[in-house]
């Protein structure tokens, strides 16, 4: 059967979403993905935080930067990572809030890591939307620098037993993180409960805070634009020759 010109046009189209759909079915691109929503990363502090090794990491990230998902600059020694755009943030959203709704084995592992209700969940959004709350970002100090929700106080995790001092006790803290699949709030919720504090988590990372809470992410580091660093060559040159 032969297609017209627009039909072959169509069907390039979906080829071209098929390179996005590829660098997405890997779970550890997915993983990088989410790390890199919380803010630009360099490759070494990617595959600290993932488990991965820097060689691995690496390769992860060029292929997502081939497909334009990502993008990166050099930074002395360093390549650091940031996604390409907000769309990447949301679209990684939506494809997990699909999963969530679709695959049973989504609702039995939100389960197991203690994710919250849709009630407990608006409950606690309300009193953030009216200050009534101590809210508490445990997540690493450079990730806090990159993006954080307004009056968010800044005590990683591995620094919160010794920092509890700081803390108020006679107001509700809520501790956020990277998500619902992210325990480190969990952790820190435990350990202020057990040191007599009332306190709670929040189980939404700061992009999908800041579209609930309609509000800007306070933090933001602004850096002067600089060279985007260009994708290899992938077609040898073809060399002209002098007739």
């Amino acid at each position: 059967m032969r297609t017209s010109g627009s039909q072959r046009l169509a069907l390039a189209h979906y080829g071209e979403l098929a390179r996005i759909g590829k660098v997405l079915a890997s779970p550890a691109r997915l993983q990088l993905l989410d790390l890199l929503r919380q803010g630009p990363r360099t490759v070494e502090a990617l595959a600290a935080a993932s488990g991965l090794s820097v060689a691995n990491s690496s390769q992860h990230l060029q292929q997502m930067r081939a497909a334009r998902v990502v993008a990166a600059e050099r930074r002395g020694q360093h390549v650091e990572y940031r996604l390409a755009g907000e769309g990447v943030s949301r679209a990684f959203g939506g494809l997990r809030a699909l999963a969530e709704s679709l695959l049973p084995e989504m609702d039995r592992l939100r389960r197991e890591l203690g994710a919250l209700s849709g009630e407990e969940r608006e409950r606690l959004i309300a009193r953030v939307r009216r200050g009534e709350v101590q809210l508490l970002d445990v997540r690493p100090a450079e990730e806090y620098r990159a993006g954080h929700l307004p009056g968010a106080l800044s005590i990683p995790l591995a620094e919160l037993r010794g920092r509890l001092a700081e803390l108020s006790r006679g107001r509700e803290i809520v501790a956020y993180c990277r998500g619902p699949y992210c325990d480190l709030a969990r952790e820190a919720v435990a350990l202020l409960r057990g040191a007599g504090l009332d306190a709670h988590h929040l189980d939404l990372g700061v992009p999908d805070l800041r579209r609930r809470l309609r509000i800007a992410t306070a933090g933001d580091v602004h850096r002067p634009p600089r060279p985007r660093l260009r994708a290899r060559r992938t077609t040898p040159r073809t060399r002209r020759i002098p007739g």
